[in-house]
């Protein structure tokens, strides 16, 4: 059963130690520059994706101060872990999550237009395209988080 845990002090360690394959380095920041945008920016909540008692991920989502819409930031799988199904599932747990705020009915995220593994996932539970580009990264959205993602 997959859940998303705070990372404290006990477990702080180990979802810095998790990475994504060679070929992915460059389609998300390191969990340890996650943390540390977390501390700076409180907004920020980072949460560990765990199977049981063993970390296999790493998710943070905020209410963006700039534009006051929730964003997504990061999402990353181990690579031990990868294609199992749990970057699908800590989703849908992050969207429940974010759904709770019954102020807010859109969500966005933003990837690298070469990682056709994020598109693809990202389509398959309803995110389209908002024509923004931010960083270089393709912005998606998706309109009221729990309702739109498919089982």
């Amino acid at each position: 059963m997959i859940q998303l845990r705070p990372i404290d002090r006990d477990n702080w360690l180990a979802v810095v130690k998790l990475r994504v394959s060679e070929s992915q380095k460059d389609f998300v920041a390191a969990n340890v520059y996650s943390l540390a945008q977390a501390k700076a920016q409180p907004e920020c909540v980072p949460l560990a994706v765990y199977d049981g008692d063993e970390p296999v991920g790493f998710v943070m989502y905020c209410l963006d101060e700039d534009d006051k819409e929730y964003w997504i930031y990061r999402l990353m799988i181990d690579k031990a872990h990868q294609g199992k199904g749990y970057g699908r599932q800590a989703m849908k747990l992050v969207l429940a999550e974010i759904a709770k705020d019954e102020r807010h009915h859109r969500v966005f995220i933003s990837f690298e237009p070469d990682n056709a593994a994020a598109r693809s996932l990202y389509e398959s539970m309803g995110f389209r395209p908002d024509g923004r580009f931010i960083d270089g990264e393709i912005v998606y959205y998706l309109d009221s988080a729990v309702d739109n993602t498919p089982n």
